[in-house]
C-alpha cells in the first residue's frame, strides 16, 4: 500500500447535528454503514511505534466513531477488521490482532450492552483460538436481545469466501437449482439478518474494496477517505455523510428528471 507521508492537520470541530437525525444539512443519511478501517499500520510507522500501536489507536477510535454514529441515527455499522487475506502477514502481528480483539471484545461488551448495542459476528471462527472463539460467543450471547445500534465486527472474512461456503451449504441442504433464488442465496450468507450497506467508507486512501461484502455492496456508495483510520474522527464523517446526501441512488432506474 502507498504511504501517505503527511502528517494529519488539525481540523474544525463538527458543525451542530440537524434536528432530524436522519438528515444532515438537509440531506439523507444512510442506514447501514460500513467501514475498511485501513492506514492503522502506516500511522504506527509515520510515528515511529511498532505496527501493533497502530491498530491498538484505531480500536480506541472505534468508540467514538460509533457515538458519533448514533447521533446521526446510523443503525447499523460494520466494520472491517481482519481479512482472510490478512493472514499473510507476520505471525506477530497476527497473534497481537487476536490478542487486540479477544481484550476490546471482553473489556467493551458490558459497556456495549449497556448501550443497547447488538454485536454481530461475520467471518470464520474456525481459525480462531478457542479463547476468543468463546469471547465473541459470550458477547453475542449477551447482546443478542439489544434494540439499538447494530455493531457487526467482520474478522477472518473474505467475501468470496462467504459466497463459496453459502454456496456449499446450499448443495449441503439439498436444494434444488429452480429453487435456488437471490433471496435464498442471501440467507445463506454471513448477512442473512441485515440490510445491504447504503455506504462504505474506506480510509488510507486507498480506492478498492479488498474482498469486502462485494455481494452486499452491488449497490452502496463508496467513499476513500486520506486519513488514516486512527485520524479518522467526527469533522471527517461529517464530510463523509454530506457528501453522501448529495448523491443520487437510482438502484438501476431512472430519477423524475430522466
Amino acid at each position: 500500500m502507498a504511504t501517505n507521508t503527511s502528517k494529519p492537520q488539525q481540523r474544525a470541530k463538527a458543525s451542530t447535528f440537524s434536528s432530524d437525525a436522519h438528515n444532515l444539512n438537509g440531506h439523507g443519511l444512510p442506514s447501514h454503514v460500513a467501514i475498511i478501517m485501513d492506514g492503522n499500520g502506516r500511522w504506527a510507522q509515520q510515528r515511529g511505534l511498532p505496527r501493533l500501536e497502530g491498530h491498538r489507536a484505531g480500536t480506541d477510535n472505534v468508540n467514538n466513531l460509533l457515538e458519533s454514529m448514533e447521533r446521526y441515527g446510523i443503525r447499523y455499522v460494520t466494520l472491517f477488521a481482519f481479512s482472510t487475506e490478512n493472514w499473510s502477514r507476520p505471525r506477530e502481528e497476527v497473534l497481537g490482532l487476536m490478542a487486540i480483539l479477544q481484550d476490546v471484545v471482553e473489556r467493551e461488551t458490558p459497556t456495549l450492552h449497556r448501550k443497547n448495542v447488538r454485536l454481530r459476528y461475520l467471518g470464520r471462527t474456525d481459525r480462531l483460538t478457542p479463547q476468543l472463539q468463546e469471547a465473541i460467543q459470550r458477547a453475542l450471547n449477551l447482546t443478542q436481545g439489544n434494540t439499538g445500534l447494530c455493531l457487526s465486527v467482520a474478522f477472518d472474512y473474505g467475501g468470496r469466501d462467504e459466497i463459496v461456503q453459502a454456496a456449499r451449504r446450499i448443495v449441503q441442504d439439498g436444494v434444488l437449482p429452480e429453487q435456488i433464488t437471490e433471496g435464498l442465496f442471501q440467507s445463506y450468507l454471513y448477512t442473512r439478518d441485515l440490510p445491504d450497506p447504503d455506504l462504505i467508507i474506506r480510509t488510507g486512501g486507498e480506492q478498492r474494496l479488498s474482498n469486502f461484502l462485494p455481494w452486499q455492496s452491488v449497490y452502496s456508495e463508496y467513499y476513500c477517505s486520506p486519513l488514516f483510520w486512527p485520524d479518522f474522527d467526527e469533522p471527517e464523517l461529517e464530510r463523509v455523510l454530506e457528501a453522501y446526501g448529495q448523491r443520487k441512488r437510482r438502484f438501476g432506474g431512472l430519477d423524475s428528471q430522466g
